[in-house]
């Protein structure tokens, strides 16, 4: 059944619903709608249109359907309203999240305000820095555990995130997510299944075990979720920095720099920005292992960019860190020896990342 002709076209087959349209405020005259930004996983477009006051008004739509979609589209606007609590500054506003049926496909949609922004810049290390700070210690669990109140997604690829008292918990889960994305993409390989489950029964829970044990604490914090170079922009019009498509959860706030470490980023591994950082917030104890924590927070981007890309050597490099964590927290007779030749915060060659 075709659309009915009183739905906007933005290009073919992707139409401007009532279901969106009826999400908006009252006092608007809707003008309109085009295709804008690029979206592997998302149709997207941008929404202009003329309220009462004869100011202009323009949002931003993102709709999906398929795997992931409504975890894609609520996890967002979840996530963004819950940012936007924090530092509502740094995110769009989220306007509305909702489903509609069309031809007889299921499809999630997202709506928040629009900003048009500089994609190319890097953001002030210091003033970011302090955003993300902020951020981190203001947004706090509302219950006191990790976790997140309704799914999320990185790409298309659902978060484990029901609430966990134990951060060593909560993290294993969001591994088992991305080690079984990744061999569903690429297959089984014997020797990362071996150094997974050395990982995850003797190494995290010591490594991340250790947060708290022995008197020691850690606050479940708001982090973003998928903190990298395409997910900022500074907004033409104000110059304020702005995060985008968040797939937020209540978390150990050092998880959110674990994609800074990766192979595809380009100003995040710049110091500046983590010293600047570590002014506000400083590492947790047991400090001198900060370095072993960022390095396991870093194997869970990298499966997860293994599982939407293969054949990059993205799943290669988490196993290389695997098998580096192993020899220092869980030594195991017949695991292969870590390569420091294979290790991109040694040899830190940069591997170009698509979305």
């Amino acid at each position: 059944m075709a659309d009915s002709p009183s739905y906007p076209i933005i290009s073919e087959d992707f139409s401007l619903r009532d279901d969106i349209l009826e999400a908006m405020p009252e006092e608007m005259e809707f003008v309109s709608a085009e295709p804008y930004g690029k979206s592997a996983w998302a149709r997207t477009a941008k929404i202009t249109a003329l309220l009462r006051d004869g100011t202009w008004k323009k949002y931003f739509l993102k709709c999906a359907s398929g795997r992931g979609a409504q975890a894609l589209c609520e996890g967002e606007y979840c996530s963004a309203r819950a940012i936007g609590e924090v530092t509502p500054e740094m995110v769009p506003k989220a306007v509305a999240c909702g489903n509609y049926h069309n031809r007889g496909i299921h499809t999630y949609y997202y709506l928040s305000d629009f900003h048009d922004m500089d994609l190319s810049t890097a953001p002030e290390a210091a003033s970011f820095a302090g955003q993300i700070a902020k951020l981190h210690q203001d947004g706090t669990s509302p219950n006191g555990l990790f976790g997140f109140p309704v799914p999320t997604v990185i790409a298309d690829l659902e978060h484990t995130v029901t609430y966990e008292k134990s951060w060593a918990k909560s993290f294993t889960n969001l591994l088992l997510d991305v080690i079984k994305y990744d061999n569903e993409a690429n297959g089984s390989w014997a020797e990362l299944d071996a150094a997974s489950k050395q990982l995850i029964d003797v190494v995290i829970p010591r490594l991340l075990g250790a947060l708290q044990s022995n008197g020691r604490e850690i606050k479940p914090t708001l982090i973003h979720g998928d903190l990298w170079e395409e997910n900022v922009g500074i907004d033409k019009e104000t110059g304020n920095t702005i995060v985008f498509d968040p797939g937020s959860l209540y978390a150990h706030n050092e998880m959110e720099f674990g994609t800074w470490r990766c192979s595809w980023a380009r100003y995040f591994k710049s110091p500046e920005y983590l010293h600047h950082y570590q002014r506000h917030i400083e590492p947790s104890e047991p400090a001198e292992e900060w370095d072993d924590r960022n390095r396991l927070y870093s194997i869970h981007p990298n499966l997860l960019g293994s599982a939407k890309h293969p054949e990059t050597p993205y799943r290669a490099l988490a196993y290389n860190d695997m098998l580096y964590l192993c020899e220092k927290y869980g030594p195991l007779d017949g695991l292969e020896k870590y390569d420091p030749e294979k290790d991109t915060s040694v040899a830190d060659p940069h591997v170009p990342h698509s979305i």
